[in-house]
């Protein structure tokens, strides 16, 4: 009797993701000139009333600004021109995001961009030989101070232009969490999550195209 089909090890989500994308790509969807590196927390139950009497031990806990959140990170590459995801890394809530990015970039990239969080991603060993360039954001406190002089709202426009394009990273993630409902976790562990997770943005990358490729939705 052959083997029942693992999803976890033939890695489906991941290959449907890739599917999806290459459809897009041979429609001219997606180009591979940039990359958009960002992540979201999703909340995972922090209740001890449950069978077991314990939280997940995979999840964890961490402070984002002023307050805490218990659960998971979900970190995503996303295409600079089109805002469409082409790779999804699931950790707790406590992973770095430079420590996912190098599983976020596919190597073709010509720049990279990243909020403050991705500060020093230059410096990681998977990056030292990079040619691309990277248009990190400068801390919030550090714009925030900047002169009022011909040099300081140089750089201030400079980060406003950065964060425009970042911006279209926020849309897969408000599809996942609004269209599809994954404000919490839909189960224990990681492994479970970031393979629903993974299939979401696939669906989310047929969604935002819809209009541009009525074919495809």
């Amino acid at each position: 009797m052959s083997r029942p089909l693992n999803a976890y090890e033939n890695r489906i989500a991941e290959q449907i993701l890739e599917t999806v994308n290459q459809s897009l790509r041979e429609k001219g969807v997606m180009l591979k000139e940039g990359t958009i590196l960002d992540a979201t927390i999703i909340n995972a139950p922090s209740s001890t009333k449950n069978k077991t009497g314990e939280r997940d031990p995979e999840m964890h806990s961490v402070a984002k600004g002023n307050q805490w959140f218990f659960g998971m990170r979900c970190h995503i590459g996303v295409d600079a021109a089109s805002g469409l995801v082409h790779s999804v890394v699931s950790t707790a809530a406590n992973v770095h995001e430079l420590n996912t990015a190098p599983d976020r970039v596919h190597g073709e990239e010509r720049v990279i961009y990243g909020d403050s969080g991705h500060i020093g991603i230059e410096k990681r060993e998977a990056f030292k030989d990079c040619e691309a360039e990277m248009r990190i954001a400068m801390k919030p406190g550090q714009r925030r101070v900047l002169p009022d002089t011909p040099e300081g709202r140089l750089l201030d426009l400079m980060e406003a232009a950065k964060a425009h394009v970042r911006a279209k990273v926020e849309h897969p993630f408000r599809i996942i969490k609004c269209q599809f409902g994954f404000r919490k976790v839909f189960y224990r562990g990681i492994r479970k999550n970031n393979l629903k997770l993974t299939m979401l943005f696939a669906l989310a990358n047929l969604w935002m195209v819809r209009e541009r490729c009525p074919s495809t939705a």
